[in-house]
C-alpha cells in the first residue's frame, strides 16, 4: 500500500499560463458574524492541535482554512515553508495541491453542461475525435462522465509514469498512449483511481474554450471566485517568495526537495493555492456554485439573475454518487470514523461520517500532501495543506477537527490515535521487508554475465529503458523520465533492485528478468520493492521486451 493510498484507507475504511485580471478581493473576513462564531470557539485548540500534528508527524510547514456558514473562521499558516529557513507559512503561501484540482476541472466541464457545450454522457469521442483506449468497445462507449469516476476498468495509478515524477511527454502523448494501456477490468465493473483520464478531461476544456486548461480555469473560476494569488501551474510562481518548499522522507528523515513540475497533467493536478483563496473556494462549493460580489465583471448577476459559477444542478451532480467504493473495517483506535458507505462523484470523494455526508478530497505530488473536506449539511468546510508526505498528518487534523466542530467532542484524541496507527502500519512494513530480505537466496548469481543483461527494452506504453554500465556501475534509466535513474545491485538469481538516484522517491524497485529456451533475455518486469511506495510510480504494469538490434 502506498502513502496516499494507505492515507485514503484510513479515511474511508475508518472513514506558465496567462492569468486573466480580476479585481482583488477584499481581506479575508475571520470570524466574522455570529454565524462563525461557536465554530470559532472550538477553534480555540487550533494552534495546539496543528503544532503537536507537526511535531508527531514531522510536517515542516501547513496551513488550514475553515469556513462555516458562508464566513471565513480560519485561514492560516504554521511552521515554516523550507526546513532550515526562517520564514513563517500564512494564510497567503502557496502549496500545490496536487488531486484537489480535480473538483476544478469537474467545475470547468459543469459549467460548459450548463452552457449547452457538452452533456455528461456524451461520447469523449464527440469531443476528441482521435480518443482512443485499449478496448474499441471502451473507446466507443466511453463518456465525459466516465472521465471523472474512476470506473474505466484502468488499474490504480495506471500510466501514471508518463507523467510523474516529471516527464518529457506532453499532454497529448500522453492522452495517445492509452490506446496501449491494458484495462485490468472490464469496463464499469469497479473502481480503481486514476489520473490520466482527468488529464483527457482538461483538454475537452481546453478544446471547447479555445484557450489551455490553465487560460480557462484561471477566467472562468480563479477570477470569478476572487483566488486571485492562485495559480496553475509552478511556472507561474516564479517571481513569488511566498511559496512553500517541498519536502520528504530521506532514510526516514524529513529533507527539503525539489518540486515536481507537472505541466503535462495539468488536469489531475495543475492547482496551487493557499488558505485564502482555498477558502473562497469552499464557500462557493457550499453554496452550490453561488458566487460572492467581490467586484468581478462575472459576479455582477446582470438582469437580477444570480451569480453562479455552475446552476445548482450541477451542484447536486458533483456530490452524486457515481461509482460505488469499498469500504472496510477500521483499526480499532478508529472505530469511531467508520464510514457506512463511499463513492465517487464527479471530481470529490463521498462517504457519510456520523449521519452527515462529507465531499472531500486528498491530494499527492513529491513534497505535498493536501485535504479537502466538506460537510454540506453544517455548511462547514476545512482544508489542511501541507509541504510534506504525511497522510497521517491529514486524518489527524481532519478527524481532530471533525470532532471538535461537527460532534463537539473534545475527549478523542484523534491525532494520538492516527500516529499509533501509523507507526503500527509501518513498523509491520519494516518487519516484512526485513523477512523477506531476510529469506532471499543471497548465494545465488544471475544467469548471465552483467553485461548481457545491458541494452535497451521497450514497454508498449512507455517507451525505453535502458540499462548500460557507468563509471563501471550498471545503471537502469527510464528514457522519458530524467529523475528516473538508478544503479542496480543484484538481489537474487535474475532478479536485482533499482536504487534511484533521487532518494527521496523512496520508490526503489525490483527488476526481474525471464529467459527464453536459448538463454536470451525475454523481458524484463519491475515492482515497486515496499508496499508504502506511491502507487503512482506503476513499475508492476511495465512490460519490457529488449529491442532487437
Amino acid at each position: 500500500m502506498n502513502r496516499i493510498a494507505a492515507a485514503l484507507l484510513i479515511a474511508f475504511s475508518g472513514a506558465a499560463l496567462a492569468q486573466t485580471p480580476a479585481a482583488t478581493p477584499a481581506a479575508v473576513p475571520v470570524a466574522a458574524s455570529a454565524a462563525s462564531s461557536a465554530a470559532a470557539i472550538k477553534l480555540d485548540h487550533l494552534d495546539v492541535d496543528v503544532e503537536r500534528v507537526m511535531k508527531i508527524f514531522d510536517v515542516p510547514g501547513i496551513a488550514i482554512a475553515v469556513v462555516k456558514d458562508g464566513q471565513v473562521v480560519a485561514a492560516r499558516g504554521f511552521g515554516v515553508r523550507k526546513l532550515g529557513a526562517p520564514d513563517k507559512v500564512d494564510g497567503k503561501t502557496l502549496f500545490e495541491v496536487a488531486s484537489n484540482s480535480k473538483a476544478f476541472t469537474a467545475a470547468a466541464l459543469a459549467m460548459l453542461v450548463d452552457e449547452g457545450k457538452l452533456a455528461w454522457d456524451d461520447p469523449v469521442t464527440k469531443h476528441l475525435p482521435d480518443f482512443q483506449m485499449y478496448d474499441a468497445y471502451v473507446t466507443h462507449e466511453m463518456t465525459v462522465r466516465d472521465l471523472l469516476t474512476h470506473r474505466s476498468g484502468l488499474g490504480l495509478g495506471a500510466g501514471d509514469l508518463l507523467w510523474w515524477p516529471t516527464t518529457s511527454f506532453s499532454t497529448d502523448e500522453i492522452i495517445h498512449k492509452l490506446r496501449y494501456i491494458a484495462p485490468s477490468t472490464s469496463f464499469r465493473s469497479s473502481y480503481a483511481y486514476d489520473n490520466l483520464l482527468y488529464i483527457v478531461a482538461g483538454k475537452i476544456i481546453a478544446a471547447k474554450s479555445g484557450k489551455t486548461w490553465g487560460e480557462t480555469i484561471h477566467e472562468r473560476i480563479l477570477g470569478p471566485v476572487g483566488m486571485t494569488t492562485t495559480t496553475t501551474s509552478l511556472a507561474e510562481n516564479a517571481g513569488n517568495p511566498n511559496v512553500a518548499n517541498a519536502h520528504s522522507k530521506i532514510n526516514e528523515k524529513i529533507a527539503a526537495v525539489k518540486a515536481m513540475p507537472v505541466p503535462n497533467a495539468v488536469g489531475a493536478v495543475g492547482i496551487n493555492t493557499n488558505a485564502e483563496d482555498i477558502a473562497r473556494w469552499m464557500n462557493v462549493l457550499l453554496a452550490g456554485g453561488k458566487l460572492p460580489n467581490n467586484g468581478h465583471a462575472a459576479n455582477a448577476g446582470a438582469d437580477g439573475k444570480e451569480a453562479r459559477l455552475f446552476s445548482d444542478k450541477q451542484a447536486r451532480e458533483l456530490w452524486t454518487a457515481q461509482t460505488p467504493m469499498r469500504t472496510g473495517t477500521p483499526n480499532a483506535k478508529l472505530a469511531g470514523t467508520r464510514a457506512n458507505f463511499a463513492a465517487y462523484g464527479l471530481g470529490f470523494q463521498l462517504r457519510d461520517y456520523h449521519g452527515r455526508l462529507l465531499a472531500l478530497h486528498s491530494g499527492a505530488l513529491q513534497g505535498f500532501y493536501s485535504k479537502v473536506v466538506l460537510v454540506p449539511e453544517e455548511k462547514l468546510g476545512i482544508a489542511i495543506l501541507t509541504n510534506a508526505e504525511s497522510g497521517g498528518s491529514l486524518n489527524a487534523l481532519q478527524w481532530q477537527l471533525l470532532g471538535r466542530l461537527v460532534d463537539k467532542d473534545d475527549s478523542t484524541d484523534w491525532i494520538g490515535n492516527v500516529a499509533a496507527v501509523e507507526e503500527e502500519m509501518h513498523a509491520k512494513e519494516k518487519a516484512r521487508l526485513a523477512k523477506t530480505s531476510a529469506s532471499r537466496a543471497a548465494m545465488s548469481q544471475p544467469s548471465l554475465p552483467r553485461s548481457a543483461y545491458d541494452g535497451d527494452y521497450q514497454d508498449p506504453w512507455y517507451g525505453i529503458a535502458t540499462i548500460k554500465h557507468v563509471g563501471g556501475k550498471q545503471v537502469l534509466s527510464l528514457s522519458r523520465t530524467p529523475d528516473l535513474t538508478g544503479e542496480l545491485e543484484h538481489y537474487q538469481h535474475d532478479t536485482f533492485i533499482v536504487r534511484w538516484k533521487e532518494r527521496n522517491f523512496n520508490a526503489d524497485a525490483y527488476v526481474t528478468f525471464a529467459l527464453n529456451p536459448d538463454g536470451s533475455i525475454e523481458r524484463m518486469k519491475m515492482q515497486p520493492i515496499s508496499t508504502e511506495t506511491d502507487f503512482s510510480y506503476d513499475f508492476q504494469d511495465l512490460n519490457f521486451t529488449p529491442v532487437k538490434k
